[in-house]
Formats: C-alpha cells, sequence, structure tokens
C-alpha cells in the first residue's frame, strides 16, 4: 500500500477547521486533524506546500518512521504550526491503520483500560446564581465533573463566560481585528473563592470541580488562589501561569496541595518534561492536533504516568471531531487517565464531521468502527468557506498588555 494523494479542507461550520485526508492506492483513507485556533491558514499552508509533497509514494504503515521524517527531517523543529500539522499526519495514518486492521485505534493501543471515558462540561454564566443553574443542569445530564467559570464584579467581560447565556465563543469572526478585555487580578482573586463555595455547598463534596486561570497570574498569586480554594477541594484548576518559567510552579507548590492542571499550549514532550519528572503538576493537558498526533502523545502520557501525572486532554469546540475522537482512543487505553474536556459541538459541525462516539451519564465512549470512527463529509464542508477569526488581547485596566 502506497500513499498516492493527501489534501487540506478548510472549512467553518461556525468556527474554523482544518483537516488533513490522506489517501493510497487501495482506496483506504485516513483523516486528521491540524486545527490551531486563530492560525489556521498557517497550519494549511505548512501542510500543503510543505508536507503534502513528501507523503507521495510514503507506506502509510510506517508511521514511526513518517512521525520521525517529518519532524528531524525539518531542521526547524517544534513549534505550534509544524507539530499541528506532523499531528495531523500521524492521525491520519493511524486512522488508516485501523482501517486496514479491521480495529479501532484503540485496540491497537492495547485495548481498554476503562469501561467509559469521563468529561468535564463547562458551566459558566455572568452572575454566580446563574451558575448555580448551569451547574444543576450538567449534574441532571450525568456529568461527574463540571469546570465553573463567571463574570467577575467591575470586569465587563470574563474569559469562559458567554454574553446573556450565549455559549463561550472566543474567536470572533465579526470583527477585522482582536476584541480587547480589560483585566484586574485583585477583583478576580477576591471573587473565585466565594463562587467556589456556594457550589460546593449547593452540590456537595463529591463532584468535581474545576477552574480555568487562563495564565493570568503570577505563581505567588497562583499559590494565593490555590490556597483560597483548599477548603472547597477543586479537582484542578487549569494553567494558573504561563509555562515559560517552569519553575514557577515549584513556588506554587510550596504554598498551596490544590491540584494543578497544565498544557492545552504544549507542543512537544520537552515543554512537559520538567513539569512531570519534578511533580509540578497533577494533569497534563496536550492535544492530539497540537502535541504531535497520537504517536507523540502516548509518549508525554507514559512519561507522565512514571511520575503519577494523569491526563487531562484539552477537548473544547476549537479542535475538531477529528481530534476528540483521536483522543478517545488514548483516553480508553492509557493507565493514567485523569479526564477529558468535553464541549459538544454544534450540529452544523457534527454533520461536517459525522462520528461514531457517544455521550451518556457523564462519559465518553469511543467509536468501534475501525479506525477512529470519524469522517469527513467534504460537500458538507465546502457549504462553510474559511472566515478569518481572533482571539481575544487582554489588557490590564491601566492598558497593560496581559495574559489572555
Amino acid at each position: 500500500m502506497r500513499i498516492t494523494s493527501a489534501k487540506v479542507v478548510v472549512t467553518s461550520p461556525g468556527r474554523n477547521f482544518v483537516t488533513l485526508k490522506i489517501e493510497t492506492d487501495e482506496g483506504v483513507y485516513g483523516i486528521g486533524d491540524a486545527t490551531l485556533n486563530g492560525r489556521e491558514l498557517a497550519v494549511a499552508s505548512y501542510l500543503t506546500e510543505h508536507v503534502v509533497p513528501l507523503l507521495i509514494g510514503r507506506d502509510p504503515a510506517r508511521i514511526e518512521d513518517t512521525w520521525q521524517y517529518l519532524y528531524q527531517g525539518a531542521y526547524w523543529r517544534r513549534g505550534p504550526v509544524t507539530m499541528s500539522a506532523i499531528a495531523a499526519v500521524d492521525t491520519a495514518l493511524w486512522d488508516i491503520k485501523g482501517k486496514v486492521a479491521g480495529l479501532p485505534v484503540y485496540q491497537l493501543l492495547g485495548g481498554r483500560s476503562r469501561d467509559g471515558v469521563t468529561v468535564y462540561g463547562h458551566a459558566s454564566a455572568e452572575t454566580t446564581d446563574g451558575l448555580l443553574k448551569e451547574v444543576d443542569r450538567f449534574v441532571a445530564l450525568g456529568y461527574k465533573a463540571v469546570r465553573i467559570q463567571t463574570g467577575v464584579p467591575g470586569l465587563p467581560s470574563t474569559y469562559g463566560v458567554g454574553h446573556a447565556g450565549t455559549t463561550y465563543e472566543p474567536a470572533n469572526a465579526e470583527s477585522a481585528l482582536p476584541e480587547e478585555s480589560a483585566w484586574s487580578t485583585e477583583k478576580y482573586l477576591a471573587h473565585v473563592p466565594s463562587v467556589f463555595a456556594q457550589v460546593r455547598a449547593e452540590f456537595g463534596p463529591t463532584l468535581g470541580l474545576l477552574h480555568d486561570v487562563h495564565h493570568r497570574l503570577t505563581p505567588i498569586e497562583a499559590a494565593r488562589l490555590g490556597k483560597s480554594l483548599e477548603p472547597y477541594t477543586p479537582y484542578w484548576i487549569e494553567d494558573p501561569v504561563r509555562a515559560e518559567l517552569q519553575e514557577g510552579f515549584r513556588l506554587i507548590r510550596q504554598h498551596t496541595t490544590t491540584p494543578i492542571a497544565v498544557g492545552e499550549v504544549f507542543n512537544s514532550i520537552w515543554d512537559c518534561q520538567q513539569l512531570i519528572q519534578e511533580q509540578l503538576i497533577d494533569f497534563v493537558r496536550t492535544t492530539v492536533v497540537h502535541a504531535g498526533g497520537i504517536t507523540h502523545l502516548r509518549r508525554i502520557f507514559d512519561l507522565a504516568s512514571l511520575y503519577h501525572v494523569r491526563s487531562g486532554s484539552h477537548g473544547a469546540t476549537d479542535l475538531s471531531p477529528v481530534c476528540l475522537s483521536a483522543a478517545l482512543q488514548l483516553d480508553i487505553s492509557i493507565p493514567n487517565f485523569g479526564l477529558q474536556e468535553y464541549m459538544p459541538h454544534s450540529a452544523e459541525t457534527d454533520a461536517v464531521f459525522p462520528h461514531g462516539y457517544t455521550f451518556a451519564d457523564g462519559y465518553l465512549q469511543p467509536s468501534d468502527e475501525p479506525g477512529l470512527g470519524v469522517d469527513l463529509d467534504e460537500e458538507a464542508a465546502a457549504e462553510y468557506p474559511y472566515r478569518p477569526a481572533y482571539l481575544p488581547v487582554n489588557r490590564l485596566e491601566d492598558g497593560t498588555v496581559h495574559p489572555w
């Protein structure tokens, strides 16, 4: 079997997705997600101009060799654009391998390690009273864990919270330039503990409560937040600080036992090596699409398992159902699974990417179809052309640019 063609499909059924489809001379094809939110065309160009020509004539069964060929052969290694492109190839090749074998990919990874993949949902509202209603809605659907985000009094908008009950969508296709929002760390730190207190009082001690800080604090501020939340036993706080200075996590560890999850912006095992080996985090949130595909993400999870670090992969709707399908193959099979983020896609997105995974009672089940169990309807995709959409820019109240 040989690769005969590969093409990149960019579509926007509500938001932009980049998909690679690899075809073979035996009629078997595979698909991989290459979406990099806000920079989609950079990856599409990288694939079209630099990677696709290298694939023609290659044996699709040589997944590891192809991964090394694209990674080491590029010389300019790592980075989100390169690794998202490699991830798309790798994921598509695993899809092909599963179809050839007649098995879902997770069976090729060792089979099930659990009966279902526990997921968490996003509960948000501008007020805490509104949040309580949202959490109750998720609990009624069977969720065992919920991420909680509210508006911060005194700030016009807050990360993770939609306006007037709308679904939160950070990328804005209606504006020619990135939206700008205001931020106050002091107001935020004063508000969040009261939110946790009310949610915990309403829903008891066993519901998993998560919160996304979105890289906005310094290490000592994050330590203060973690310590203030300890009475309410968060499942984790996510991305408390930027991870460029990884020693900063050691300072957080010295002051709080609140679990820490990081890594959705990581794209290689070297990005999280120190954090894992020094046990400075509890959950690694790297994804299939941004961390070099199934092959490389499995390496990250294998390293993490040696240091009591569990998986908690990013799973927002800026990743297509192709990526979620691939993530579930790993989630169901690895020994150190922790939690999977799950935001259901729109009906338009589901029509473009028909899939076999299912949700019930707080768990996702991967498809048992051969390969990834997801497809790309190219005719439906063509109905949704690409629309430029920037992620926001954040500023302190004095105008200083601050991590969004």
